[in-house]
């Protein structure tokens, strides 16, 4: 599967979404290391802190499964605009990825096409990142 059909796949994800409070749909599609593909789409709560992000559901999705090793991930928005995953899913995919795992986005489109696929490496969006070895003594 090449970066266009995982993003593609991030984008049919977006109609599950559950977003009555932001209206800002976000979907996810995860690729573990055996080609397997899950989704994600965000679910807002109330309260907020309990609401989850569309890599959060993907990736809880795929460790249920038993996937421990990821090749990369799309992200997109119904807004198209070129939403990364935040600091918290960053951390989240820190867990079980390196800094040159694949994160793939929504770039800018021409002509009021699809935008193309734009690749970001975990390690440059998010430096310095708390990393197992740091908490736990092996």
């Amino acid at each position: 599967m090449d970066s266009q059909e995982l993003l593609e796949r991030a984008r049919a994800a977006l109609d599950a979404a559950y977003v009555p409070y932001s209206e800002y749909a976000v979907g996810a599609a995860l690729e573990t290391a055996d080609g397997t593909v899950y989704t994600g789409c965000n679910v807002e709560i109330a309260n907020y802190s309990n609401s989850l992000h569309a890599e959060e559901v993907a990736l809880g999705s795929a460790v249920r499964d038993g996937h421990r090793e990821f090749e990369r991930v799309a992200v997109s928005s119904a807004n198209r605009d070129g939403v990364t995953p935040c600091g918290m899913c960053r951390q989240s995919f820190a867990e079980f990825c390196g800094p040159d795992f694949t994160v793939v986005c929504e770039g800018e489109g021409a002509d009021g096409s699809d935008p193309e696929p734009v690749e970001y490496r975990l390690g440059d969006l998010l430096p310095e990142t708390i990393t197992r070895e740091m908490v736990v003594d092996e």
